[in-house]
């Protein structure tokens, strides 16, 4: 009797310790798709996107303190068309990363 109980104990056991199943991917999502490397098209892209972002953060401090500067140096209420475009192309910018961050 005690054998049996120590047997099924210890079967349980190592059931218990036994990793869960990997749940399925939902219908309807793509396979995931390798390189010929053998890495993650996914993880791929995601690394490539995510140099783009720090690229364009970069850009986009450098050009906000360029427009700081430029005001700071402005008298008038008034501010120059060069300083308009560069306030464009930070907003071109802010666009570009938080599109590219609301993908996944």
């Amino acid at each position: 009797m005690k054998r049996i109980l120590l047997a099924s104990t210890l079967a349980f056991l190592g059931l218990a310790q036994q990793p869960p199943p990997i749940p399925p991917p939902p219908p309807g999502t793509p396979p995931e798709v390798t390189l010929p490397n053998g890495k993650s098209q996914r993880d791929e892209i995601l690394k490539a996107e995510h140099k783009k972002n720090l690229a364009d953060a970069a850009a986009i401090s450098k050009l906000a303190d360029e427009v700081g500067e430029e005001l700071e140096k402005s008298d008038r209420y008034a501010v120059s068309v060069k300083t308009l475009k560069k306030l464009d192309e930070i907003e071109r910018l802010t666009k570009a990363i938080r599109g590219r961050l609301k993908k996944y």
